[in-house]
């Protein structure tokens, strides 16, 4: 049946109406949607604090800098690796049978001397216009070459001015001038909890910025460095942002990142940074004098715990503080009174909780300064003014069996007592702990310094000075030595060629 033009155009016109009403009616359908969801508040209370971020990276970016160092190890003489082994394996008499040579093996089986070059990379911010950047002592230390790129592109040439590596902070300077200054912080005045911002260079990625909360201050016994009060961070730190800036919600530095806590090398959730007012003491102690200058008691204080307190019959009275577990003889608090046993809860009129707060606010006070002391000696408060004397070098108590430098190693040892294990946290090991270390020796270029473990020595496991010297003695003239080291979590083996003469 043939249907009528027109009706075919009536049908299609019907059709297209109830379409357009359906599409008109989707489209009201969705406005009215559209129209009843509302904005939640959350939202523009983050856009608030996204703009809160930006402000912070606007005025902390162009005071951040990006470092690179390097240097030249000492030349190297390298063997021809033999696949049997050599006279560390079978002994040199056997060697000599077999091979029919000395076992240090002719000239002609070495390999030239050939230097080597170390490279690194860090963070660091400007604290003044004409210049001063901080950083870590760990980036720049021993370095003959620290390059500074700005965040505008300039690169510069710094020079150290000067380092302080039981702090392991740094001030180096750039010849420039009217640069953007970062304004410090109180690190005292800083809470768990709050908003902080972590920028530097890690891997190279120049001025990269992570956001964070501060999950913990205080933080001491890591091992890090000998003065430790770190503010732990959740903000992303990363091999590079050493030496950057930590900054609070309105760009003031409240700390300067330093390490992280990890497995696997990388981020893990936890990072420190050294509490700004550390750093600007230290900062400013390197400018005034050239050098750090610290206040030494000559005690090793350990954590007063309720147990020992309930033990010393002072539970009622003191639940924090230190007790003295070892008075050194012939130091300030010797002289002035202070015995083993005494459970310090005042210093210099400020409470004491921390063993790691106690012995950073000795170390900042100045030496031949009369401070109020007061102890807990058989369940009574008494108080003790103590003259303070200077920290050694080394830090660690100067009446303690230290043995004279080492001229083949280039440096000094001492016993590893129950109380120094538990003031460096090698608490449970075994070993003797370096006390000093000869400027410019092959073991300060290996890292080695005070304070650090040696636990083995040619393969030897060392448990006394003693033990130490017999196995120097018997070891081949001559030949490398391989000493096993470590500082706080980390053990690492270190080749040394003695010195002859």
């Amino acid at each position: 049946m043939n249907t009528h033009p027109n009706t075919l155009s009536r049908q299609l016109g019907a059709v297209l109406m109830v379409m357009a009403a359906v599409c008109a009616g989707m489209w009201i359908a969705q406005k009215d949607t559209r129209a009843a969801v509302k904005e939640p508040e959350a939202v523009r209370a983050l856009e608030q604090q996204s703009e809160a971020f930006k402000y912070v990276v606007k005025k902390v970016n162009p005071a951040v800098v990006f470092i690179e160092v390097e240097r030249t190890l000492p030349d190297a003489r390298r063997r021809s690796p033999s696949p049997f082994g050599g006279p560390e394996q079978f002994g040199e008499e056997p060697f000599r049978r077999y091979f029919g040579q000395d076992p240090r093996g002719p000239r002609r089986q070495q390999m030239p001397r050939t230097p080597r070059r170390q490279q690194g990379q860090g963070s660091g911010f400007i604290v003044s216009e004409d210049g001063y950047i901080i950083t870590n002592n760990h980036i720049v230390s021993g370095m003959d070459e620290v390059n500074v790129t700005l965040s505008d592109g300039r690169e510069f040439l710094a020079e150290v001015v000067g380092t302080d590596p039981p702090s392991d902070v740094a001030v180096i300077k750039i010849d420039a001038q009217d640069l953007p200054a970062l304004e410090m912080g109180d690190s005292s005045a800083v809470d768990v909890g709050q908003w902080v911002l972590a920028i530097g260079n890690p891997f190279g990625l120049s001025h990269t910025v992570t956001a964070g909360i501060v999950s913990a201050t205080g933080r001491s016994g890591r091992g890090i460095t000998q003065f430790e009060d770190f503010i732990q961070t959740d903000a992303a730190i990363n091999p590079g942002n050493s030496g950057g800036p930590l900054v609070d919600l309105r760009g003031r530095v409240i700390g300067m990142n330093t390490a992280i806590l990890s497995q696997s090398g990388g981020y893990m959730g936890i990072g420190f940074a050294i509490p700004i007012n550390m750093v600007s003491w230290t900062k400013d102690q390197i400018l005034d004098d050239g050098t750090v200058t610290r206040a030494y008691l000559g005690v090793v204080p350990q954590q007063l715990t309720p147990i020992l307190a309930e033990s010393f019959g002072v539970g009622n009275q003191a639940n924090r503080g230190v007790i003295l577990a070892q008075v050194v003889e012939g130091e300030p608090a010797a002289e002035a009174g202070l015995l083993r046993g005494d459970i310090i809860v005042e210093l210099a009129g400020m409470s004491v909780n921390e063993v790691g707060d106690f012995r950073n606010r000795i170390a900042m006070l100045e030496p031949d300064t009369d401070i109020d002391v007061v102890v807990l000696r058989d369940g009574q408060r008494k108080t003790i003014q103590v003259k303070m004397g200077e920290r050694p070098d080394n830090g660690l108590a100067r009446s303690q069996g230290e043995s004279a430098p080492s001229p083949e190693l280039g440096f000094a040892i001492q016993e590893l007592t129950d109380d120094i294990a538990a003031q460096l946290g090698y608490t449970g090991e075994s070993g003797v702990i370096v006390t000093r270390v000869e400027p410019n020796s092959e073991a300060a270029e290996q890292g080695i310094r005070a304070g650090t473990l040696v636990q083995e020595l040619n393969r030897q496991p060392l448990d006394s000075p003693h033990r130490f010297h017999e196995v120097l003695a018997d070891a081949p003239i001559d030949h490398p030595l391989v000493l096993l080291v470590r500082d706080g979590e980390i053990a690492r083996f270190v080749v040394i060629r003695p010195k002859s003469g």
